[in-house]
């Protein structure tokens, strides 16, 4: 017998909290039992799903009993809207990054911990049945010892797409919104990052934030990596396009990922790998297997996972803390275009 969906607050009606909600209709895992936006989307989605809305995250719990709760309001405001759930006890999903800012982050980490209510923080592609293979061959040991890493994340946004304001000021480009997502696929693949070093342009649109960006990273153990990311190119080499889980971008049969290995190497998302059978050199024969997965779309699995922790039954994929650790690299991408100067981080 089924039990009957999960109820959720949803913080935030905007893009990404109207997708949840989408997302939530779609799947079996979770219901929204009510909204929260001090603008008038509030009023708009929730007259949409049929339930009460809020202009403020404490009255929502307060007057509603919900066993979860997503958070997907704008940066800056991640961290009031999940203390407000950690308060009330309710798990809390909160949408990448985790807060605007690495003390913030620390606060609402610590405040989790403090009180032990789970805190997740959405790096959703890590519930991919792609990237979930690829980790299972990786940590199984089939690349080796990794050497080296190379990520793209190129696309062209359409000019609509800046016509709201903070898109053209820092922090609103595609280092913090979209790159971060790979800053974490790295992470979670190959290990903990520590050294950046980077150069940023906003050459092709002339806005106050980059829309171009070259990084290289250290791994902690030894890997090195680059990373490409430019939303003012014509081009597919990116994880959306290529991985095709999403049904709002058309998938390309291409990879954006590359990761080398002393023993072989392995391309995502196609989850190709190159090795040598017998004799090993650059003179020799290679061979090429490709493993295929069942799709899935990574955001109902991820609803189906706040589900799961919320009862108990799992831990977080990806906790406040990873989430913290992911936000601190991706950071340090913008501190090493800024200074033209490696930044290092701690290896963990």
């Amino acid at each position: 017998m089924n039990t009957p969906p999960l109820p959720v607050a949803l913080i935030g009606c905007g893009q990404i909290g109207r997708a949840h909600a989408g997302h939530a209709l779609r799947g079996q895992d979770v219901r929204v039992a009510a909204v929260c936006d001090p603008g008038p989307a509030a009023a708009a989605l929730g007259a949409q799903l049929g339930v009460p809305h809020f202009a403020d995250a404490r009255a929502l719990l307060d007057a509603v009993p919900v066993r979860a709760a997503i958070v997907a309001v704008p940066n800056q405001a991640h961290a009031d809207a999940a203390l407000a759930c950690i308060e009330h006890r309710v798990p809390v999903l909160v949408e990448k990054p985790i807060t605007d800012s690495v003390a913030e982050g620390e606060r609402l980490c610590a405040a989790a911990e403090s009180a032990g209510v789970p805190l997740l923080v959405g790096h959703q592609r890590r519930h991919s049945p792609t990237l979930r293979r690829a980790k299972q061959l990786i940590v199984g040991g089939v690349l080796g010892r990794p050497v080296s890493v190379h990520a793209m994340a190129v696309w062209l946004k359409p000019d609509a797409y800046f016509d709201v304001a903070w898109r053209r000021e820092p922090g609103g480009g595609p280092v913090l919104i979209n790159l971060i997502h790979d800053v974490d696929m790295l992470r979670w693949l190959v290990g903990e990052i520590v050294e950046v070093q980077a150069i940023a342009s906003n050459a092709r649109r002339g806005f106050a934030v980059e829309d171009t960006a070259a990084i290289a990273l250290r791994f902690a153990n030894g890997a090195l990596g680059t990373m490409g990311v430019t939303d003012a190119a014509v081009a597919p080499w990116n994880w959306d396009l290529a991985a095709g889980e999403a049904a709002h971008y058309p998938p390309q049969d291409i990879d954006s990922h590359y990761f080398s290995g002393t023993e072989a190497s392995l391309t995502l998302p196609r989850l190709n790998i190159y090795r040598y059978r017998e004799r090993r050199g650059w003179h020799e024969e290679l061979t090429q297997e490709r493993t295929i997965v069942h799709r899935a779309d990574p955001y109902l699995e991820q609803l189906r996972h706040l589900r799961a922790v919320a009862e108990g039954a799992e831990a977080p994929l990806c906790p406040g803390r990873d989430g913290l650790r992911t936000l601190q690299a991706t950071l340090a991408v913008l501190e090493a275009a800024r200074t033209q100067a490696p930044v290092r981080l701690a290896a963990g």
